[in-house]
């Protein structure tokens, strides 16, 4: 995909801004590092969130980059996912891009339809026959649902990782698919791209 494609000026806004409460928080640590009744910890605690924030907004940004020139529903993945969060509905959407994915994906059941996110949320609601597999996406159609994707074995140790999330890895280690993820547990949004999983900021993602 051409980044070039992307504005990256709301991006630079935000980091600059970010980067600024980072520097006036380490400035107001030094500053009260003599007084021995003052513990730095919570500024510490406050200093990590602000680069987790900054993650999920860069992650959030690409997202959108990477998504746009292969779909043009977009909006509505962003609204399905938004949604499954908020009920704790968890999910798995593949967004095809170049490669070709035949030989990689375990075949499920042929949908044939345009994207909407009614539909997508209908097919990962908790009982639904369907629910457990992951959603094909080509272009701006839902291709299939309940495909079985091959597991990432980089993280078998990790108990914090679950079989949605490993399984979204495990394709985007062996093709340029992206894969949305929604964890049924805690109701976060991650998407996996190149063999890595990015958390998305819970607001509006796209």
């Amino acid at each position: 995909m051409n980044q070039n494609n992307c504005d990256f000026s709301p991006m630079k806004q935000l980091l600059k801004k970010d980067i600024g409460q980072i520097i006036t928080a380490l400035q107001s640590s030094l500053e009260t590092m003599d007084n021995e009744n003052y513990c730095l910890l919570g500024n510490f605690e406050k200093i990590k969130n602000q680069f987790i924030h900054i993650e999920m907004n860069a992650a959030t940004f690409y997202l959108n980059c990477y998504l746009s020139p292969f779909t043009d529903k977009y909006p509505e993945l962003s609204i399905c996912v938004q949604n499954m969060s908020e009920r704790k509905h968890g999910g798995l959407i593949i967004i095809k891009r170049e490669d070709s994915l035949e030989s990689i994906i375990h075949p499920g059941i042929p949908i044939g339809a345009d994207i909407s996110h009614t539909l997508l949320e209908s097919i990962f609601f908790p009982g639904n026959p369907l629910h457990d597999g992951a959603v094909l996406v080509s272009q701006n159609h839902i291709i299939s649902a309940a495909n079985v994707l091959p597991l990432s074995n980089r993280y078998t140790g990790d108990k914090k990782l679950g079989t949605r999330h490993r399984a979204a890895l495990g394709l985007s280690e062996k093709s340029d698919a992206l894969v949305l993820v929604v964890s049924e547990e805690t109701g976060r949004i991650s998407f996996a791209f190149n063999g890595n999983l990015h958390p998305i900021t819970t607001g509006e993602i796209i």
